[in-house]
């Protein structure tokens, strides 16, 4: 059974307020310990507000940091205001607050305010060090800290920033690699629909020498192929042009029951469980081959991330206006691999199926077993 991803955003979150929490109270204990009760309390509020900006600014972080940056230099002026004697560079929970937006604007921002937001940090620890003026034994202890944990914050974010644009890249490249299938398979709609015009026309010359009052029963059947053509063009096309992949080509119910026979043979007892009696479905190409690659895809994606499945199950359901394909195995449950299960490989197909106005949920299963499923319209022809 997996966590969902809000669950795990929320640990998050208060996993990192209870960090910020500790050190607000340990600076607190520290300062009343050193120079006296009530001492703590303008650094422990500042914190505070500082730590509150912080977890608010973890996926917008500019307006947090520029309230969190003013509010540590205020800090260091009213200290200095205060008394001589008081710390003024940024307490160890200031500077906490700091790192935790400092990381959240170099993963998140663009690259001027990112390193705008990252400089800020080490001029505060300056201007505190400045402040309080030139310790007895060399750089203050806290300034050091302040410093280390701001290169910390700085590796964190960069860290996080590759990542991220690694797997910007890698989705790219998915949906790049499916617009050049795309426009390999689109000679294929063409194919599928002015063939059937051309056996339309040529039957409607035959008729035409022979029984001049049927010709406008041909007519009309070449009418709704070219409207059907035309439909099924404008959707490839466009989608091609609005980069939202979607497929067209035609692998038939046939080439599915051959695509689960290979597959079979090469992992788990496949089972392919479609409509009887309706013989082949009528669906446009471009779903049609939708059905497929879903398929390939689920199929594929259990031999490389389930291998303890024994049984997988291919359903096809043909609804009045939709199809559905859900492809479900029986894998034990395994928390560490469920996010490879939707990883890469569904992104083109998720957009494929939303793009015809249908749409696709890969999860696991209650129990065990993963489960992938696909809904597609199907458009209704007009009646003649």
């Amino acid at each position: 059974m997996t966590v969902p991803r809000g669950w795990v955003r929320g640990v998050s979150v208060a996993g990192l307020g209870a960090v910020l929490l500790t050190a607000i109270i340990v600076q607190a204990a520290a300062i009343a310990q050193s120079w006296g009760a009530w001492y703590w309390v303008p650094g422990s509020v500042s914190a505070a507000v500082a730590c509150l900006a912080a977890l608010r600014g973890l996926r917008r972080p500019l307006r947090p940091a520029v309230v969190a940056f003013c509010l540590a230099a205020a800090a260091i002026v009213l200290t200095r205001v205060a008394g001589p004697d008081l710390p003024a560079e940024p307490s160890p929970a200031m500077t906490l607050a700091l790192a935790v937006l400092t990381g959240s604007a170099l993963r998140a921002l663009a690259p001027v305010p990112a390193a705008a937001v990252a400089v800020a940090v080490p001029a505060l620890i300056i201007a505190g060090q400045l402040a309080a003026g030139p310790p007895p034994a060399g750089l203050a202890a806290v300034t050091a800290l302040d410093g280390l944990v701001w290169l910390a914050a700085v590796g964190a974010g960069l860290s996080l920033r590759l990542l991220d644009v690694r797997a910007r890249a890698a989705a790219d490249r998915v949906r790049r690699d499916e617009r050049l299938e795309l426009a390999r398979e689109l000679h294929d709609v063409v194919a599928h629909h002015i063939t059937g015009m051309v056996v339309q026309a040529q039957g409607a010359q035959v008729v035409a020498r022979r029984n001049p009052e049927q010709v406008g029963e041909y007519l009309a059947e070449l009418e709704a192929a070219g409207t059907d053509a035309l439909a099924a063009m404008r959707r490839v096309v466009g989608l091609l042009r609005d980069a939202d992949d979607a497929p067209p080509a035609s692998p038939g119910p046939e080439r599915l029951a051959a695509l689960v026979e290979r597959f079979r043979r090469q992992g788990p007892d496949v089972r392919l469980d479609m409509p009887d009696g309706n013989g082949d479905p009528e669906w446009p190409p471009e779903v049609t081959t939708t059905v497929y690659r879903v398929t390939r895809e689920a199929l594929t994606n259990v031999l490389r991330h389930a291998p303890k499945a024994r049984s997988v199950t291919v359903t096809v359901e043909q609804g009045a206006r939709d199809v559905t394909v859900e492809v479900a195995d029986d894998a034990p449950a395994a928390p560490a691999r469920h996010p490879h299960r939707g990883g890469y490989g569904l992104i083109g197909m998720r957009e494929r199926v939303e793009s015809l106005g249908g749409s696709l949920r890969a999860g696991p299963r209650p129990g065990a077993g993963w489960s992938v499923r696909a809904t597609l319209p199907v458009p209704t022809r007009e009646p003649r």
